[in-house]
């Protein structure tokens, strides 16, 4: 990497493809300003993005960084802050930052920021990143610079604290996030990476099943009698069960589930994960799908059914709290009736509409291992 000339310093964000690259593009256009009037001195900044896979067939935060550091010694740059979409573990803990004061060198894991407040929070946490490397650099065995925003850093980000660094590792200093909060996060972030609102478009077949039977059994007697008779806690159970058969139903059929080839504590936890964020992603991509299907049957209902031919098959007449029973009942009717048509897609159909395409890319690969 170059030495700094006229206080100016060139700063890269190596960022994986898709989501990560977006939010450092958005970030790279304030970066400048920010990092400059934070900095002081009139020392000036000069931000680029450079898109590439670096973290194509490896989790490992060691061998990412080895990466990052060949590919900016390739590079006319000052410090490389790496962006991924990746969950990371090191020794048993969740990864958010690894830093290299002596390569300048920045490694930042996206889900370990959480799902709300993404680009706010992964430009503050750029923004400390930049400016820790940016410091006094370290002497001799040392490790970092004793003037790094540590403090700044873990107040803004907590449950944020720093983590154990390996001797061998290019690494000197570590942020990670532990316990029922940070695991929680990770989680969080994972599952909007994955935008489970794609699943209602995605599965096309399976909409068109639900919205078949929602239509057809909106005109059946039989169900406006049924719809009657149960009472508030069995529409629940009838809701919880159908939405439950349809979020199994495309997990088993597009073959989801990860089991992970290895039995190493870090793989265990990235199974679990992957696994808790597919639940999560597919059972709010399904409760999306339900809520629409409530408003689609009670739109429909208030058009078509008549008071008179409802009361002499109900002896109830048609009122709010009817067409609201009705619309709700037959929602879970119709769920059941998607998950039976999803049965129709493609595996490749299903985790198209269930992940992102970085994510299929990584499940892929891991599969392939898993198969070796």
């Amino acid at each position: 990497m170059r030495v700094s000339s006229q206080d100016v310093t060139v700063v890269t964000l190596l960022a994986d493809p898709d989501a990560p690259t977006e939010i450092a593009q958005r970030m790279a256009r304030m970066l400048p300003a920010r990092l400059a009037d934070r900095s002081g001195q009139g020392r000036r900044f000069d931000v680029e993005v450079v898109s590439e896979p670096f973290t194509a067939g490896a989790e490992d935060p060691p061998t990412l960084m080895h990466r990052i550091m060949d590919r900016g010694s390739e590079g006319n740059w000052d410090i490389v802050v790496a962006l991924t979409d990746l969950p990371l573990h090191s020794h048993g803990r969740r990864l958010v930052l690894d830093l290299s004061h002596e390569h300048g060198l920045a490694l930042l894991s996206l889900p370990a920021l959480g799902g709300l407040r993404l680009q706010t929070r992964a430009r503050r946490a750029v923004e400390e990143a930049v400016l820790s490397l940016a410091g006094p650099r370290a002497t001799g065995t040392e490790g970092p610079p004793q003037s790094q925003p540590r403090g700044r850093f873990v107040s803004r980000l907590a449950p944020v604290h720093p983590g154990q660094v390996g001797e061998e590792e290019t690494a000197d200093l570590r942020y990670i996030i532990s316990g029922p909060r940070g695991y929680l996060r990770v989680l969080v972030g994972m599952v909007r990476a994955n935008q489970p609102w794609r699943l209602v478009l995605g599965l096309s077949k399976a909409l068109a099943t639900a919205l078949a039977t929602a239509a057809i059994a909106t005109l059946d007697s039989t169900v406006w009698s049924l719809s009657e008779a149960l009472s508030a806690q069995r529409l629940v159970i009838a809701m919880v069960g159908s939405v439950g058969l349809m979020i199994g139903w495309l997990i088993v059929d597009g073959e989801l589930w990860h089991r992970s080839a290895k039995v190493s504590r870090e793989a265990r936890q990235r199974a679990r994960l992957y696994n808790a964020s597919t639940v999560m992603t597919v059972g709010l991509g399904v409760l999306v799908c339900y809520v629409g299907l409530i408003v689609i049957n009670l739109v429909w209902a208030l058009f078509i059914l008549n008071d008179q031919v409802f009361a002499s098959a109900t002896r109830t007449p048609l009122r709010a709290t009817q067409y609201w029973t009705l619309a709700w009942f037959v929602a879970s009717v119709a769920t059941v009736g998607g998950a039976l048509g999803s049965g129709l897609e493609s595996d490749e159909a299903i985790r198209a509409a269930t992940y992102s395409k970085r994510e299929q890319e990584r499940r892929s690969v891991l599969q392939d291992d898993h198969g070796d």
